[in-house]
């Protein structure tokens, strides 16, 4: 079955970000010259995807504003003769079919994805986190996309993460198949060293089936007594197995300051309005 649909979590309060993210959604912090969301969301729409919905809480509101015209500022572009930016602007507002809705209580990823419910049906469909940016050659949700069409099975983006970090994530039973591609029966979140099972961890981006929501509906709240998605993961894991995918591409984690500091150093220098004047600038702080 085609994968037409994805959601992406965007309700919480991005406190590691403090006190930036006070008034400003972490989602609208921007690397360079855009707005983290929008990376992620040119990652769904790169990968085939067309319809979005985007979970999000109280205070929110730039988000959706960010996906929507502003006439008053195209008309002002266009006859400044920026026409560059006006068409980059217009551009943002159709990359695909965005719809929003409301997590009212921040009571954990499991319960933000069980939000989309009804949007998703009876299909599969992707989950990308609001404040994972993963820069690449070929789009993270089309590597999981393609997996799945040979597997149906779930797909987890996974990579091993340095031992001291496992605690911080969940980490994978893993079974190797061939090249990056693994079976994963188990997981465990957060594991204490010594406790975990591998340093596999998912991060950032999922492929889900439809049954995951009536195990959510069942689960119990895990780690930090939130509804936990890999909770729900795990039991799907446990029945019939899920593809971990070793995927290919730069992840910058935008909730830690550090991987904020890391995606506007190695985007920006990437960016062909920014990059020889910050290779410049960098070269001139070596000691």
């Amino acid at each position: 079955m085609k994968v037409k649909k994805a959601i992406i979590p965007a309700a919480g309060f991005g406190s590691r970000m403090l006190p930036a993210t006070k008034a400003i959604p972490k989602e609208m912090l921007p690397i360079v010259d855009k707005p983290t969301i929008q990376y992620i969301v040119e990652e769904v729409a790169a990968s085939g995807v067309e319809d979005i919905l985007i979970v999000t809480s109280r205070g929110k509101g730039a988000v959706e504003d960010h996906f929507d015209r502003l006439p008053e500022l195209e008309d002002a572009l266009r006859k400044s003769g920026r026409d560059a930016l006006y068409n980059e602007l217009l551009e943002c507002t159709r990359l695909a079919n965005i719809v929003f809705t409301r997590q009212l209580e921040i009571t954990g990823s499991g319960d933000a994805i069980l939000k989309g419910r009804s949007f998703v049906g009876d299909e599969p469909f992707l989950v990308l986190y609001g404040d994972d940016v993963i820069i690449s050659d070929i789009p993270v949700s089309k590597q999981l996309i393609d997996v799945y069409g040979e597997f149906e099975l779930p797909c987890l983006g996974i990579q091993q993460v340095p031992l001291k970090d496992i605690t911080k994530y969940s980490s994978m039973k893993v079974a190797p198949i061939r090249d990056n591609l693994y079976m994963v029966d188990d997981m465990v979140e957060k594991p204490a060293i010594g406790e975990h099972f591998s340093q596999y961890a998912i991060l950032g981006r999922l492929l889900l089936t439809p049954d995951i929501f009536s195990v959510i509906e069942n689960q119990a709240p895990g780690a930090g007594g939130e509804i936990q998605i890999t909770d729900s993961i795990r039991t799907l894991a446990n029945r019939n197995g899920c593809i971990g995918v070793d995927f290919v591409g730069k992840r910058y984690d935008i909730g830690n300051k550090f991987g904020y500091l890391r995606a506007q150093i190695e985007v920006g220098l990437s960016h062909p309005e920014t990059g020889e004047e910050l290779r410049a600038y960098l070269k001139s702080l070596e000691m």
